[in-house]
């Protein structure tokens, strides 16, 4: 009997599920999703849906407290455009984000770069000017704490290479 291949957690956006900020998706076209379509490992969340915000809505910003330690203790501080304090959605999308991730056993993460949630190299500066900043959003901070690699939309390719390796392991 064949063993399933092993699960990736991917935002939905990725996938073209119009759940951004803006209401829309930022769909991916790269043979790793192709190929983790077809083999039906694809687990696909928006963490920032799942804790509770509407699409479309304002775009958010960490604006304090952006370090990992900041968001296990949950001194994270997110706001809106508008100045809403919104950092108990994105806390509790990154947690719905890390059970699903563990439920299924998923092996990575690919996750949308740049997002207060899912960004793993850059996140934005905090002033809703365009500015980045070297971070990562919520969701990726509580994955990786978890031991789980996350990935963004600019390394599939090694993702695809982590992914392949695990699964010789497992198939």
């Amino acid at each position: 009997m064949q063993s399933k291949a092993p699960s990736v957690l991917i935002s939905a956006c990725l996938l073209g599920d119009a759940v951004r900020y803006d209401g829309r998706s930022k769909g991916v076209d790269h043979p790793a999703i192709t190929m983790w379509i077809n083999t039906h490992c694809l687990v696909k969340i928006c963490p920032e849906v799942s804790g509770g915000l509407p699409v479309p809505r304002l775009p958010a910003e960490i604006i304090s407290g952006g370090d990992p330690e900041s968001v296990r203790s949950g001194r994270i501080v997110l706001h809106s455009a508008a100045g809403q304090h919104v950092s108990e959605p994105f806390l509790r999308g990154a947690q719905a984000a890390l059970k699903l991730a563990k439920a299924h056993g998923v092996c990575l993460a690919v996750l949308k770069e740049g997002s207060p949630s899912c960004g793993s190299g850059y996140v934005y500066n905090g002033q809703f000017d365009g500015g980045q900043v070297s971070g990562q959003g919520i969701s990726t901070t509580v994955l990786r704490d978890a031991g789980i690699p996350v990935f963004s939309e600019h390394a599939l390719d090694e993702a695809l290479v982590h992914w392949q390796r695990i699964a010789s392991h497992t198939l």
